[in-house]
């Protein structure tokens, strides 16, 4: 039986990073889930967010969802992307250290809305270090011009990237989606009458990354 999340205090740039960690009964990879908007009420518990992880940990990830500066208990003030990239890489340093001192295991990144563009920097960080993340899981991605007149440009993410966006959604239009995924030659699996919170629709999210990491050798598929 799956153990209850975990809450941790992680030392970030700026100050305590408040993580909740959901382990699994068998170790075989790291993954790192990152929540939408922080100024539009998104957090570590997030449903989406929520649904990323505990998927995850079940294919034997130990899933990492810290809340981004300025969140909950996190310390420091949002900002628009780079502080929170270095929030990312610190927690995962922090957790590789911790379970992984040789830095063996795959580690997968997941990201919902910013938290999918966040991860998208998060992931170019990593090549440069020589160690890339083995997948990345982005739903609802934020690039181009959204609701409220924000604009995002996400870092490109390597062919095999898994993109799920909503058929209906209105606050990343699916043509911005598009748009980003064309030139990478990267599919898009759209979720056709989902909006984008994924209002009862999150068991097809799901089902998606299931397969997903069915379908890779990346660490431990569940039995059944």
């Amino acid at each position: 039986m799956p153990r209850a999340s975990e809450t941790v205090l992680v030392d970030g740039p700026a100050g305590p990073l408040q993580t909740l960690i959901d382990e699994p009964e068998t170790l075989c990879g790291l993954a790192l889930v990152a929540h939408p908007h922080p100024l539009l009420g998104g957090a570590n518990s997030n449903k989406v967010v929520y649904t990323l992880a505990h998927c995850l940990r079940d294919f034997g990830y130990l899933a990492l969802r810290p809340n981004f500066r300025g969140v909950g208990k996190s310390a420091g003030a949002h900002d628009h992307g780079a502080g929170e990239t270095e929030d990312l890489l610190v927690v995962l340093a922090d957790a590789q250290e911790r379970w992984d001192a040789s830095r063996a295991l795959p580690v997968i990144l997941a990201g919902y809305s910013f938290g999918a563009f966040v991860q998208t920097r998060v992931a170019k960080r990593l090549v440069e270090g020589g160690r890339p993340a083995e997948q990345l899981i982005l739903v609802a991605i934020a690039t181009g011009q959204v609701e409220g007149n924000r604009h995002y440009q996400p870092e490109p993410v390597p062919r095999g990237s898994l993109l799920i966006h909503g058929g209906r959604d209105t606050t990343v239009p699916l043509a911005n989606v598009l748009a980003f995924a064309e030139p990478l030659d990267l599919p898009v699996t759209v979720i056709p009458g989902a909006d984008h919170f994924f209002h009862g629709r999150l068991p097809v999210v799901r089902e998606i990354v299931d397969r997903d990491l069915r379908s890779s050798s990346r660490a431990c598929a569940p039995k059944g």
